[in-house]
């Protein structure tokens, strides 16, 4: 422990998991690394795919997957260890030290922020293929996914060093260093401070970088409605509606499990409840992406099974 201020603080602190129950905690784990192992396997073959069709990887919608999938590996491997450690270890619970639930909430946050910016960019994408699709390959070029890519890295990592920053400037005494979670999120983290409500509120600000790429799926998905709805054939509907249906899955997955968490008051957050909604937008959704995305997409079928044949040979 280390005295700062004439406070005793925590200089670690104890995960107590996803469980309470001892007798789950060995199937949830073969569970738990099965998803682990399918996210990164499922997400890396997806990626490696669509860079080994030479269309597919000039197309921006896949362009944008490829990225997605990449993060999605990164995500799930900032989470996943500490969840599995947890339900190796004889109480359920993993210790980890300040400076490493700093450095995880850092890049949990950076990374599921830029998961959320990605999706938005798949919106806008989708939108102008649906909405304007003489001017699409004009307006989606290269440039503009490239600078798409670099303004969700951007915004991510900034508001998570931000986070972070602030988080760090809590105080957390030594008998109040159990987290109730499985990793260092932000508010397990805050409800066990014992800090004013200052900093709370700036964390409370950060909402609209949460907020605004959520907006933007939620706009383009209303103008890709309205454009689909004055289309005459039903064959053209199905058509304009297929090419956005992956998409739109995984976005109600991520940010359905995403609102339920962070959008509501401080005084209703329930660690038992919380923890287990966290688990779909950190392990589930990265490991259902590669199924969700391919599932109808010949084309993405195609070069997953060329790349196995490729691999064979």
């Amino acid at each position: 422990m280390d005295v700062q201020h004439n406070q005793t603080i925590a200089s670690e602190f104890i995960l107590l998991g996803i469980t309470d129950s001892p007798e789950l905690r060995t199937p949830l784990f073969v569970l738990f690394l099965a998803l682990y192992a399918l996210a990164v396997t499922g997400n890396i073959l997806t990626a490696a795919a669509i860079q080994s069709d030479a269309q597919l990887s000039q197309s921006p919608m896949y362009f944008f997957l490829t990225c997605l999938s990449l993060v999605d590996v990164g995500l799930t491997s900032v989470i996943a260890p500490t969840m599995l450690l947890s339900l190796l270890g004889g109480q359920g619970e993993t210790f980890i030290s300040y400076s490493g639930c700093l450095t995880q909430l850092y890049f949990f946050l950076a990374l599921a922020n830029t998961d959320s910016y990605l999706l938005a960019a798949m919106a806008v994408d989708r939108y102008v293929a649906i909405c304007n699709p003489l001017q699409y390959t004009k307006v989606m070029n290269h440039h503009l996914c490239l600078l798409l890519l670099a303004g969700s890295c951007s915004i991510s990592h900034l508001h998570s060093f931000f986070q972070t920053m602030l988080i760090s400037r809590l105080t957390f005494a030594a008998s109040a260093n159990r987290v109730p979670h499985f990793f260092c999120d932000i508010l397990p983290l805050m409800k066990l401070s014992c800090s004013d409500t200052s900093i709370t509120v700036a964390l409370i600000e950060a909402l609209p970088v949460i907020i605004t790429p959520f907006m933007c799926v939620v706009i383009s998905y209303v103008r890709i409605l309205a454009t689909v709805l004055k289309v005459s054939s039903a064959k053209g509907k199905c058509k304009a509606f297929s090419t956005c249906g992956s998409h739109l899955t995984v976005v109600t997955l991520f940010y359905g499990s995403v609102i339920r968490v962070y959008f509501r008051p401080m005084s209703s957050y329930t660690a038992v409840k919380d923890r287990v909604v966290s688990v779909v937008y950190t392990i589930l959704t990265p490991m259902l992406n590669p199924f969700i995305y391919s599932l109808r997409n010949a084309d993405l079928q195609g070069a997953l099974r060329k790349l196995v044949c490729q691999r064979r040979n």
